[in-house]
């Protein structure tokens, strides 16, 4: 009788907030230059390239430290761990903020803030087996990953608008100020664990992160979710980055292009909280899996080719409700079948997929597009490709034993 009393604390949202606050907050500070990168080059007198170097560092970054920061969240645990990623977050966006109008000291800044990425990322699902019970980890990755996505549209909607009323230094010390209070509410709010677990004795014990890592490797199941996320992450952030040059052949303006790409991360928000609710009141991963990458495929072909505004607007919602949501999802999944892996380690290497193929989409997607008209529909055509072959891949994916449970 012992071995199924456990005790669910409701602490458990004040510390998944306050994990929010810095997911959220390091993901503005990623994005912050995207919106505004004319104006920035302007205003550091560089290059387009040397702005979206600023951005692009984070990916570097992240496949150099992914697996040492997992490594550290699995050993030490999330207080600090993801301790580190909030002080380097806090500490760097403050020295950007402060520092902000030398483009040297804002790149250093900017590789301080990308270190501290994985030990934010490659925790979420980490933070929700220490405080979660099984049926609600799904939900508690998903906001996770839905603070992730409002970093990026507060970043994209807000950048622009601040720039102008207080210029780009007086908008980077705003952000400074913010990622120091998000620093600090962490460490006032977050504990490492609740009293007692909150779930069946075994379901927390977790195997040391090298031997987790072997095992997950020589994992079919897991093999195949880390290509889902080698091309769907890859998508995702391909997509993102190029939003403009995808819609600009066709007409359509910079303000419609960047609304476009805002309405794929409000479609991800809605997606990240439905979708993966849904999973936790059904105890199901892979059809919803399935589901996602069926739906972001179409969604995917009409950002490809839809003529008019409001086909457009409308396929970048669908493509961001289900492909977005289909990232908690897949940490949880990953986390679930590859137990009694470490979930930092799993939740790593899912993201550490995305990274790498994001590198490799961006340049490819800029290098084979049209040389005259700059169209991007054979790339595009291609990634749309990958993702109907990542849907009849995600089929062979077997449930979670775990949920049976």
């Amino acid at each position: 009788m012992e071995a199924t009393q456990y005790k669910i604390y409701p602490y458990r949202w004040i510390v998944l907030v306050a994990f929010m606050i810095v997911i959220a907050v390091n993901q503005l500070c990623w994005i912050t230059f995207a919106p505004i990168t004319g104006t920035a080059a302007q205003f550091y007198h560089v290059s387009d390239l040397s702005i979206g170097l600023l951005s692009m560092i984070f990916m570097i970054v992240y496949i150099v430290i992914s697996i040492p920061a997992s490594w550290i969240i699995d050993t030490y645990g999330i207080r600090i761990a993801v301790g580190i990623g909030a002080a380097l977050t806090g500490v760097f966006g403050m020295m950007r903020g402060l520092l902000a109008t030398n483009y040297t000291y804002v790149l250093i800044a900017q590789i301080g803030l990308a270190i501290g990425q994985p030990f934010i990322l490659n925790s979420i699902t980490k933070v929700a087996a220490r405080w979660f019970p099984i049926e609600e980890r799904a939900t508690a990755s998903g906001l996770g990953s839905l603070a992730m996505y409002v970093g990026i549209i507060i970043g994209m909607a807000l950048t622009p608008y601040l720039s102008l009323q207080a210029g780009i230094a007086g908008t980077l010390l705003r952000y400074g100020i913010i990622s120091a209070i998000g620093m600090v509410l962490f460490f006032m709010l977050v504990k490492e664990h609740p009293p007692t677990p909150p779930c069946p004795p075994g379901q927390e014990e977790r195997a040391l992160v090298f031997d987790g890592l072997k095992q997950m490797l020589r994992m079919k199941g897991f093999q195949r979710l880390m290509l889902v996320y080698f091309i769907g992450l890859g998508v995702f952030n391909g997509v993102t980055t190029w939003i403009e040059n995808i819609v600009r052949p066709r007409g359509f303006s910079i303000t419609q292009a960047g609304l476009t790409g805002g309405l794929m991360i409000v479609g991800g928000i809605v997606g990240a909280v439905i979708v993966p609710t849904l999973s936790d009141r059904v105890r199901k991963r892979v059809p919803f899996i399935i589901m996602a990458l069926a739906g972001a495929t179409v969604g995917f072909a009409g950002v490809t080719y839809a003529q008019s505004y409001g086909l457009l607007l409308t396929s970048a919602f669908i493509m961001g409700f289900f492909l977005l949501s289909a990232g908690p999802l897949g940490f949880q999944y990953g986390a679930e079948i590859s137990y009694p892996a470490p979930e930092g380690t799993s939740n790593g290497l899912l993201l550490l997929m995305g990274q790498i193929s994001g590198v490799l989409f961006i340049f490819g997607m800029d290098a084979f597009k049209a040389p005259q008209s700059g169209s991007m529909t054979v790339p595009l055509l291609f990634l749309i490709g990958l993702m109907i072959s990542c849907t009849l891949l995600s089929i062979k994916l077997k449930e979670s034993k775990l949920l049976q449970k």
